[in-house]
């Protein structure tokens, strides 16, 4: 089916995504003289920056997400298709969902990222990333489904192995993950058992480069190091994980070897673009990087098609201080808003410099009370940078209701030190411990 363009209509604008980058680029565009397509595999907005709560049990999946229809619903230009684009034929300038054909005058491709294992993707059965609600939730499944299951284990090898998580990566992901993990191992959950003391929960954070959060000041970067410490997060940088087998994690550090026996790895290490990079680059000829990225020229299009803009996540933009910027909701949110205000200009026969990232800081959660907060001119930690944490996150979440919701609850969390959103949901089983004549077939850290 072709949906076709009046002639006397409104400039066409198709939207793919809608991240934070496809959404405020939306937004832009809601006051202006076009007709905008905003299409998305799925019908919500994810607040991303807060699904590792979701996977640590404070938040509920509903609660990060805003549907898009809803959030819309007043943009009378605005149109909101579900379905996923699968090829572009930017001569003809359409994009295609399957059967269906939407033609455009300006396309952004703004489909974000998904997470890389760097060529071992084998290694994601083992170790689920966190990028989409179904990740949230089976993060959440096997967290919580460890506990459970160390709970009715009687073989102390085994139990060690349920009470053992290993995380992959020390960026603000791979952090908050290991602060909220420890702090439900040894402050929520510590009364819920019986038979497991949940503070002996042993929790690795691994990192390849020197230091956990490298964007950050390196000052930060050590606080927030110290903090996990004392929240019982055994830290390993200079480590390089080079192989994953079901609950066994082999790393590199130095020169040894060391395998660990855990039956939660979580990974939290590496993204690469999203598959509509492939799609734009056999289409338009358009270069991606090394990780999938469509490289953009300073005003965000692409080569040789200077009506298609590439935004978010699946950019690589390098022209600021040669530097290619951070795949972060800030740089998404302000390159939608940057091509929605070009977009404008050209109609009317003018033009925009090229884009300019103003970079507002970068931030990490560390548990309650803990944060750490670079904003250049200031840095904090502590109670001030948990504090400011909480208002910023609060400030990019989407709709009043959603921003009402999580208020309540992180309220209720302070008060209680309780987590509401504690459910095993999913059809697969919790993973049994494999033994061999009743004993573990491998210990729970050797070195090689």
């Amino acid at each position: 089916m072709v949906v076709a363009l009046n002639n006397n209509a409104p400039h066409q604008v198709v939207i793919v995504g809608g991240g934070f980058g496809g959404l405020y680029a939306a937004k832009g565009l809601n006051a202006a003289n076009v007709n905008v397509t905003l299409i998305d595999k799925r019908n919500f907005h994810l607040f991303q920056p807060l699904l590792y709560q979701v996977a640590t049990g404070t938040l509920s999946p509903s609660d990060i997400s805003a549907p898009l229809r809803s959030v819309f619903k007043k943009s009378k230009n605005t149109k909101v298709l579900l379905g996923e684009v699968n090829n572009i034929d930017p001569k003809a300038q359409q994009v295609f969902l399957g059967d269906e054909v939407v033609p455009y005058d300006t396309l952004i491709v703004a489909t974000g990222a998904n997470h890389s294992y760097f060529g071992k993707e084998n290694w994601e059965k083992f170790a689920p990333g966190l990028k989409s609600v179904e990740d949230g939730i089976e993060m959440r499944r096997r967290i919580f489904g460890a506990f459970e299951a160390a709970e009715k284990e009687t073989n102390p090898e085994i139990r060690r192995a349920f009470l053992t998580f290993v995380i992959v990566g020390g960026g603000p992901t791979g952090v908050e993950l290991a602060g909220a993990i420890a702090e439900l191992a040894h402050k929520t959950l510590k009364e819920d058992f019986r038979s497991i003391n949940t503070s002996e929960t042993k929790i690795l954070l691994l990192q390849g480069g020197p230091r956990i959060l490298p964007h950050i000041a390196p000052e930060l970067s050590k606080s927030a190091a110290v903090a996990l410490q004392k929240l019982g997060v055994e830290l390993h940088t200079h480590t390089r994980v080079t192989n994953i087998e079901s609950d066994i994690v082999t790393f590199k550090k130095g020169n040894e070897f060391t395998e660990i026996t855990s039956k939660t790895i979580l990974w939290a290490a590496g993204v690469q673009g999203s598959p509509m990079g492939k799609v734009l680059a056999e289409s338009t000829g358009v270069e991606c990087d090394y990780s999938g990225r469509v490289i953009v020229e300073p005003d965000l299009s692409i080569e040789g098609y200077d009506n298609i803009f590439v935004i978010g996540d699946l950019a690589n933009f390098s022209h600021q201080d040669s530097k290619v910027l951070p795949g972060v909701a800030p740089v998404a949110k302000q390159q939608g808003e940057y091509v929605g205000k070009l977009i404008q200009r050209r109609l009317k026969g003018h033009t925009l410099p090229q884009f300019h990232y103003n970079d507002v800081g970068s931030l990490a959660m560390i548990g309650q009370n803990l944060a750490v907060v670079d904003l250049g001119f200031i840095k904090l930690t502590g109670f001030l940078a948990w504090a400011f944490w909480l208002l910023v996150h609060i400030y990019f979440l989407i709709e009043f209701d959603t921003k009402f919701l999580v208020v309540f609850q992180w309220a209720w969390n302070y008060i209680t030190r309780n987590r509401r959103s504690r459910l095993i949901t999913g059809r697969e089983p919790i993973v049994e411990a494999k033994t061999v004549n009743n004993s573990v077939q491998h210990p729970s850290v050797t070195p090689l």
